[in-house]
């Protein structure tokens, strides 16, 4: 997927929310909503394509290169990091130095399934982070990177490089890149149908008469 259809894919995202994309999952039978994550710094809605990484333990071998900066170096502002850090969860798998460095890239954010650090800073470079919590203990000598750019396992959803994602204070979800226009253009949809209820409620229709049958239906089609 190249740059342009990549922005053009995030601008639309970021005009809906996690809870109608879960829908238009749910009706296309796709499994993509991330569980047992949330956001720890930052408060804007992060979406764009992902850079996947992988953490392992130390186990007293010799990492070529520290974590997650090979990632970093390679996003742009259409890009969000996604880490798989699962074998250590008291060790951080992402940190303020790094925070600071994807915010000079312009990465969207990072989505960590496992433990962070220097929430305070990145919360100070306006910087989002996802993930299952914050410790102050490093990775050195506890994790390493084991692989960049290859198929994760984030909150029980297999993702892969390139497939999209948008994150908010809901909570994440990813989307195939094979699908992403069939998704994106149904969680419009179902977003413009929700948008009409709520004029209806504000009009002063009762909230039963207009969630009766129709919010089932709705997903339904």
């Amino acid at each position: 997927m190249d740059d342009r259809t990549v922005k053009a894919f995030q601008e639309r995202l970021k005009k809906i929310d996690t809870c109608v994309l879960s829908d238009a999952l749910d009706r296309l039978g796709i499994k993509g909503v991330a569980f047992g994550m949330r956001r720890l710094a930052g408060s804007s809605r992060v979406a764009g394509r992902v850079i996947t990484v992988t953490l392992g333990p130390a186990e007293g071998g010799v990492a070529p290169r520290h974590l997650c900066t090979a990632a970093v170096e390679q996003g742009t502002d259409a890009d969000v990091i996604v880490v798989e850090h699962h074998s250590h969860q008291q060790a951080a798998g992402w940190g303020g130095i790094l925070s600071l460095a994807a915010k000079q890239r312009g990465i969207e954010g990072v989505i960590v399934d496992g433990q962070c650090r220097d929430i305070d800073e990145a919360e100070d470079f306006g910087f989002c982070i996802f993930g299952k919590g914050s410790v102050p203990s490093t990775a050195r000598s506890r994790v390493m990177e084991v692989a960049c750019g290859e198929p994760v396992v984030i909150g029980g959803v297999r993702v892969r490089q390139g497939d999209l994602v948008l994150a908010d204070g809901t909570g994440i979800v990813f989307i195939p890149a094979a699908r992403a226009e069939e998704v994106i253009v149904l969680a419009e949809q179902l977003a413009a149908r929700e948008q009409a209820m709520m004029v209806r409620i504000r009009s002063g229709e009762a909230v039963s008469a207009v969630m009766n049958h129709q919010y089932e239906a709705m997903l339904q089609g």
